[in-house]
């Protein structure tokens, strides 16, 4: 009998496309989540305890500068 892959806690990254279909609220509560997320793992790093999710440092922070590229774009279009 084949094991079931486990769902690990890291999530899936985020797509520009869903990115830019999502409203102004929703990528501020989506980079308000990130931003705890990746300031959590930071902690569990400089402790020492960060295990198995240690590359998921590099895409969180690069998917926040997505969500704030984004943002900006529409402060300039306004």
């Amino acid at each position: 009998m084949k094991k079931k892959k486990e769902v690990s806690s890291k999530m899936a990254r985020l797509k520009l496309k869903t990115l830019r279909e999502m409203n102004d609220q929703d990528l501020n509560d989506k980079l308000a989540e990130l931003k705890t997320d990746l300031g959590k793992l930071q902690v569990e790093k400089s402790k020492g305890t960060l295990k198995k999710q240690t590359g998921s440092i590099r895409w969180l922070r690069r998917d926040i500068a997505r969500m704030k590229t984004i943002m900006n774009e529409r402060k300039g279009q306004k």
